[in-house]
């Protein structure tokens, strides 16, 4: 039977919650008075339609129905699950709370948004306060998988282990926040960050995006897979993090920042940092944790190198300064030499079969660009379609490999393009051959059409010198 949530509220967090409910197959009842909530809705649903289902490799559920609710009764009434995600006022969030209490089934949990009221001070006058409690999400709620769950003394154990497994249902990560403390434990932190941003800005020593370079080129991608006691532990070296507190704890006391008020550094707490440290990563030594975590940075910055983003973009912009002319000749053209990455290999260790694919698909586009069918030539309209390429697979490539491609072509005439690659690694084992047919279109139409003179010109005349070379045995 397919569950319901309310979201009662439905700005860019309760629109998220939102998103995150349907698109995992519940049905949701969404409640908010702004006149523009069905529109904003549709946008932030578009969105989450287009990036949530990328993330995995199967189908997600079908997707549930949205209704939007005259008020927040009609809303909760038949909800197994209520969100909260009014404005961060104490005094709305208790009118809320009143309302919903009237209407819904009295053993639905309600987790509010709430980035820093505590539950107990959400509680305050309630008729069910065991069913309340904070369940704290971050934009982009449909993507980010963390949420801070924080109970108050009030709530049973078993009202917290329906929320979390209601989450985990949605495929979140509950953080059970033991404690219950203004701002929970990741707006605290950020916090702290954002404080010392405005600061540096005002006293003029940094603009917005020298700070924001600051973390989305360097920290950020290191806490983005580790953490930060992760990230400091390998800080230490081998002895690690007892080592990295014995080195940088005294740090602390120097007029670095603005934020002046830190702990002791005694030996309790050093135990106990270095205890958990021990702990959570102790099971892997230094250098295993450095390999996982370039591991990591690898494929993470080449995911946004896809992009264009980022450190991607820097990524992007030095390949392009390093990268030397493809040189035409008689023979079979070299159109690159690269290592293979991490993130192309699959649970067998070597490279996936999808990768060889994106090799000759490299390739080709080597050999476009000789021919002068490069980025200007695309922007005015014109590209090649592959339309037929078959692969042989013929020995493992392995993360770490070098290897070097060697392409020529075999047909060059109107409308396709024959190319032919084999991929080598550096020491001459052949790894595998790709040919492929490629077909000029144009771009608007979307259909096959001539080249340019000047295109065609160099195409046929690649082709005419490649014509001399042995035709390769598995050719078509």
């Amino acid at each position: 039977m397919t569950k319901t949530a309310a979201i009662i509220g439905g700005g860019v967090i309760g629109g998220g919650w939102a998103a995150r409910f349907l698109l995992n197959g519940w049905n949701v009842m969404l409640y908010d008075p702004d006149p523009q909530a069905e529109r904003k809705m549709a946008e932030v649903l578009a969105n989450a339609r287009h990036a949530l289902p990328m993330l995995y490799d199967l189908a997600m559920p079908a997707e549930g129905t949205l209704l939007h609710a005259k008020t927040v009764a009609d809303a909760v009434r038949d909800a197994d699950f209520i969100v909260e995600s009014v404005p961060e006022r104490l005094d709305l969030k208790h009118k809320v709370y009143a309302q919903i209490e009237a209407a819904a089934k009295p053993e639905t949990i309600i987790g509010s948004s709430t980035s820093g009221f505590k539950p107990s001070e959400l509680q305050e006058g309630a008729l069910r306060p065991d069913r309340i409690l904070v369940t704290h999400p971050f934009n982009p709620v449909y993507l980010l998988p963390v949420i801070e769950v924080v109970p108050s003394p009030v709530n049973s154990d078993a009202s917290v282990e329906t929320a979390k497994a209601v989450l985990v249902s949605l495929g979140l990560h509950p953080l059970h926040v033991r404690a219950e403390i203004d701002a929970h434990i990741a707006d605290r932190f950020l916090e702290a960050v954002w404080r010392e941003a405005l600061w540096l800005i005002k006293d003029g020593v940094a603009t917005t995006q020298e700070i924001d370079d600051v973390i989305r080129y360097g920290f950020g991608l290191r806490w983005a897979q580790m953490g930060l006691f992760e990230t400091y532990r390998i800080a230490g070296g081998e002895a690690g993090m007892r080592h990295f507190i014995e080195q940088f704890g005294p740090c602390l006391s120097w007029p670095w920042t603005k934020l002046m008020d830190v702990p002791e550094l005694t030996d309790e707490l050093i135990d106990q940092i270095a205890d958990q440290s021990d702990a959570q990563s102790g099971s892997l030594s230094i250098r295993e944790l450095e390999r996982l975590r370039d591991n990591n940075l690898v494929a993470i910055m080449r995911a946004l190198k896809g992009q264009n983003a980022a450190a991607g973009k820097l990524l992007n912009k030095h390949q392009a300064k390093m990268a030397a002319p493809v040189q035409a000749g008689a023979g079979p053209i070299t159109v690159f030499r690269r290592i293979i990455p991490i993130d192309w290999t699959d649970y067998n260790g070597h490279m996936n079969e999808s990768r060889y694919g994106q090799v000759f698909s490299d390739a080709a586009d080597e050999i476009m660009k000789l021919v002068g069918a490069d980025a200007e030539y695309i922007g005015s309209g014109m590209s090649y379609f592959t339309v037929d390429i078959r692969i042989r697979f013929l020995a493992e490539a392995l993360a770490g490999d070098a290897v070097y491609v060697e392409s020529r072509v075999l047909e060059g005439k109107g409308k396709k393009l024959r190319v032919y690659s084999e991929m080598f690694r550096e020491d001459g084992t052949m790894l595998s051959s790709g040919e492929q047919l490629l077909i000029h279109v144009n771009l608007e139409t979307r259909r096959a059409c001539e080249p340019v003179d000047v295109v065609r010109d160099k195409v046929e005349a690649l082709a005419a010198a490649h014509a001399a070379l042995p035709r390769p045995e598995d050719a078509l």
